[in-house]
């Protein structure tokens, strides 16, 4: 069993062995960003501990007694299990190993104090980030410390507020296991936390949080931190809110955490210079582009450099950016025309009404009833029972980052934080509306977008907001679904698309036929190759039909191609097979040409065997318009001539069929960008280089690609030619989306998981688009 890995060794594939924390700080690790040195105590060891002890047998015993209707039960199960740790010594052999493993990490690193912290195999993860839930020990010193923290970690899986989240997540609690990180400790002298994407709208925007000392009075809502919002695209700072800070955490003289006051001169400074800021953002958009998709940072700062501490997904981006069902003003009120009484930041988006409970903290979680506004300094981990039951959450305390505004977030409450004097001017008992988008509270009730009489929150007992399903939108712009593997079709095909806008048929190469297609067809097994691959489209294109399926033929590379079996015989090695010997180039090369042809062949059998009437073909690296007369030629001998319900496509990846858009549209029926390799080779940026991603450099937003893609667009526009664009750009990005719309891409292509969202956006951007036209011309 592995006990023991080091953190640079580990990666998101790890995710059951050392789980979700330490799985995106050791690929961060890989891509050159700061991060602390660390070991990881792997689920295999808090295993063998439960195992070996009477733990095996205590925990399922009290997970029993669970009844998810009474919160008392939660909290009974949590006070047996706990204990149950507290009193279980270390196996002797573990522990002898967990000592040894600390000693050479401290000697390695010069470490004198270290982090203990908890790396869940359910947590961090996209929909469910488990917001401060398990335990963290910040500046421990020493072996039996160290030791004993990674116990108090290990029993943090099962304290009330994590039993609570997890059945309200829907995880299973006895499948859910715990890894813990050990690291170096960052004797910080400031901390906050990152946004890649506004986590409350999803504006291209980055929202900034930091303070003094240790990120743990930010996340726990002690202290209000400074606001910084940056522009996704410019990278400028548009918006900047400097808070006083008081009080800071720092680490204790032999070890452990002290608060200390802060100088009166110091409390109303800057936390973070505009230079470092501008630092920080330049990781945060490393870490963006790495994972394709709005992150959560974690930072801290030393006297001498910025460090990333944690990284998840942002779960909370709203799925929508309309209106509250009924549309009409944004606020009437049932009373009277009141103002706002308490401003803070808006941390959850949607409104609701309520009785205002004030509580004093987690003590006092018993007078809070389902559907009454829960009003207090600030959450704790501990509140998050008395979260879940609220209709909406105000604090005194906090940013868009704290314990408060993660969870409420996730739970679909809005949540308004940092007022600063929620709990002195609201009155326990008294009704108060809270309008989580606008950061605003109201006396009485008032309703947010909805025509006064309408039915409210307080009259429905339910928030309104952007966690609701809502239908999806029709839009202009069609949209398509990638699929890989032809397993995946009939889930696929029940999505609200107009079909496939890019089957790739290499990858029917590697799941179905997994062999060189030149090895097979030296054989004499070429019936069985051009059979397995009219399997796959086959089984594709019936789950879509009459929804049109579009088939890239293969575009391995070089180096891809020697890894099949049989591959080596007939791949040479190039030094840049990224730019070498792939795409259009093999199939009129006489070497590869015979495998071509059967690809030609059994998309041929699909149409006309099967009748599957709806495959289509595109050829992708394309580079000049003599290559596409050739192979025009061998698809007219296998029965695939263009025609009314036969369309050709050609990928847009290389500059040469932008700059003469006109020219290529003559071979084709339309287009469809490869922002990854028309990217690479307008700015001569390596896709795989990691050090121009790491610097920036490679970004499918950059002038340049843009421009390159309206040239296209409209050359192709002016010869009756479709453009789409197939990849994840759009949806990681809202200004590209937005930037592809205005320019008049006919459709983008998507991975099944951003379908529906991206519609969403589309349509918001659409409608906005038509609006502005509107105002315009009238």
């Amino acid at each position: 069993m592995t006990y023991l890995v080091d953190l640079q060794d580990v990666s998101e594939s790890d995710l059951p062995l050392v789980g979700g924390k330490a799985g995106k700080l050791g690929e961060l690790i890989r891509e050159g960003l700061p991060v602390p040195p660390g070991f990881v105590v792997t689920t295999e060891a808090y295993q063998a501990f439960v195992d070996a002890t009477p733990l095996a047998k205590e925990i399922p015993a009290a997970l029993a007694l669970i009844q998810p209707e009474r919160t008392a039960t939660f909290e009974a199960a949590a006070e047996r299990i706990r204990a149950a740790f507290d009193s279980t010594p270390f196996p002797a052999e573990l522990e002898r190993t967990l000592r040894e493993a600390y000693e050479r990490f401290a000697k390695t690193h010069k470490v004198r104090f270290s982090a203990v912290r908890s790396s869940a195999t359910a947590e961090d993860l996209e929909g469910a980030s488990f917001a401060g839930l398990q335990d963290t020990y910040l500046n421990v010193a020493g072996t039996d410390a160290i030791l004993s923290s990674i116990r108090r970690c290990w029993a943090s899986l099962f304290t009330p507020r994590v039993l609570v989240y997890r059945q309200k997540k829907g995880f299973d609690h006895s499948a859910v296991r715990l890894a813990v990180l050990v690291q170096k400790m960052v004797d910080a002298t400031v901390s906050g936390i990152l946004f890649t994407r506004d986590p409350n709208t999803g504006e291209n925007h980055m929202i900034v949080e930091a303070g003094w000392g240790l990120g743990e009075a930010i996340v726990g809502g002690e202290v209000t931190p400074d606001h910084y919002v940056v522009d996704g695209a410019t990278q400028k700072i548009v918006h900047k809110q400097i808070s006083e800070q008081k009080v800071r955490m720092v680490r204790a003289e032999g070890g452990g955490n002290v608060r200390e006051e802060i100088p009166a001169s110091d409390r109303g400074l800057q936390k973070l210079s505009d230079h470092r800021l501008a630092r920080l953002v330049s990781l945060a958009r490393v870490i963006e582009s790495h994972y394709r998709r709005p992150m959560d940072v974690e930072w801290c700062g030393d006297a001498n450099a910025l460090y990333i501490v944690q990284a998840r997904p942002v779960t909370t981006i709203p799925t929508s950016t309309a209106p509250a069902v009924g549309g009409g003003p944004e606020a009437t009120t049932a009373g009277g025309d009141e103002k706002p009484i308490l401003r803070g930041f808006g941390a959850s988006p949607g409104s609701a009404s309520g009785v205002a409970r004030v509580l004093a903290g987690a003590a006092d979680m018993g007078r809070l009833a389902t559907g009454e506004v829960l009003v207090t300094s600030m959450t704790t981990p501990d509140m998050v029972p008395a979260m879940s039951q609220a209709a909406a959450i105000v604090t005194d305390e906090g940013g868009m980052t704290c314990h408060a505004a993660i969870v409420s977030r996730e739970l679909g409450v809005p949540c308004v934080v940092g007022t600063r004097e929620a709990t002195k001017l609201i009155t326990d008992g008294e009704m108060v509306t809270v309008d989580g988008k606008a950061g605003t509270v109201y006396r009485g009730v008032v309703l947010r977008g909805r025509p006064a009489g309408a039915p409210g929150p307080a009259e429905t007992g339910a928030a309104s907001g952007g966690h609701a399903h809502l239908a999806v939108p029709v839009t202009a712009t069609k949209i398509y679904v990638n699929v890989g593997v032809p397993e995946k079709a009939e889930e696929y095909a029940r999505l609200p698309v107009s079909g496939v806008g890019l089957l790739r048929i290499e990858f029917i190469f590697t799941a179905h036929v997994r062999e060189h297609p030149l090895a097979l067809l030296k054989k004499g097994r070429k019936d069985e190759l051009v059979k397995r691959l009219a399997d796959g489209i086959g089984k594709v294109c019936q789950a879509f039909s009459p929804r049109p399926v579009i088939i890239r033929t293969s575009d391995f590379k070089t180096n891809e191609y020697r890894g099949m079996p049989g591959g080596e015989e007939f791949e040479p090695q190039e030094e840049n097979p990224m730019i070498g010997w792939r795409g259009c180039s093999r199939y009129i090369s006489p070497v590869y040409k015979p495998a071509f042809l059967c690809e030609l062949e059994a998309i041929h059998r699909v149409r006309t065997e099967m009748g599957l009437k709806n495959a289509m073909v595109m050829l992708p690296f394309v580079r000049n318009t003599w290559e596409l007369e050739e192979i025009a030629e061998m698809m007219k001998a296998q029965g695939l001539r263009r025609s009314r319900d036969f369309q050709l496509y050609l990928m847009a990846e290389v500059p040469s069929t932008v700059l003469l858009a006109r020219e290529f549209s003559k071979h084709c029926d339309g287009f469809s960008i490869g922002s990854n390799d028309l990217t690479q080779l307008v700015l001569g940026a390596d896709r795989d280089s990691e050090i121009l991603g790491r610097m920036g450099y490679f970004d499918e937003r950059d002038p340049a690609v843009q421009h390159a893609i309206e040239m296209l667009i409209e050359g192709a526009h002016a010869e009756g030619r479709t453009v789409g664009i197939c990849g994840q750009g759009p949806s990681v990005y809202p200004e590209f989306a937005e930037f592809l719309v205005r320019k008049g891409i006919d459709s983008i292509s998507l991975n099944a998981d951003t379908v529906v969202t991206t519609i969403r956006t589309i349509a918001s951007l659409e409608e906005r688009l038509k609006l502005a036209s509107v105002r315009r011309t009238g």
